[in-house]
């Protein structure tokens, strides 16, 4: 990508390169944008900052908020297709939890700073 000059020095001529590359990576971007698509509704934050504290089923999900199943499971399916929320099963039953992983875990500090809140653990 060849280097912007920016048409108003405000207070420098042009971008660093480092800076330059990174903001030409399209891709990573849209990854991230993706993320956040999925979980831009309050119930899926609200199901995504419950499953960090505890492994639920869509059962007790749904009693819990006071939503049907199939509501519970349409808000599931793009937490889990994220990668913020993983399952497993057992018998019949299917049991959801927030993803170990450094995206969910930086996503829930992220809810609980924002929402001025501490983990009740």
């Amino acid at each position: 990508m060849a280097e912007a000059i920016l048409p108003h020095e405000h207070h420098m001529k042009s971008l660093p390169p480092s800076i330059q590359q990174e903001v030409g990576k399209v891709a990573h971007f849209q990854a991230i944008a993706q993320v956040f698509k999925r979980i831009g509704d309050p119930t899926r934050v609200r199901i995504f900052w419950l499953l960090c504290h505890c492994e639920e089923c869509v059962t007790n999900l749904s009693a819990i908020l006071g939503m049907s199943s199939p509501a519970v499971s349409h808000h599931l399916r793009p937490l889990r297709d994220s990668g913020l929320v993983v399952s497993r099963r057992e018998g019949k039953e299917v049991y959801y939890r927030a993803a170990d992983s450094r995206q969910s875990q930086l996503l829930h500090q992220m809810i609980e700073q924002v929402m001025e809140i501490a983990c009740p653990n």
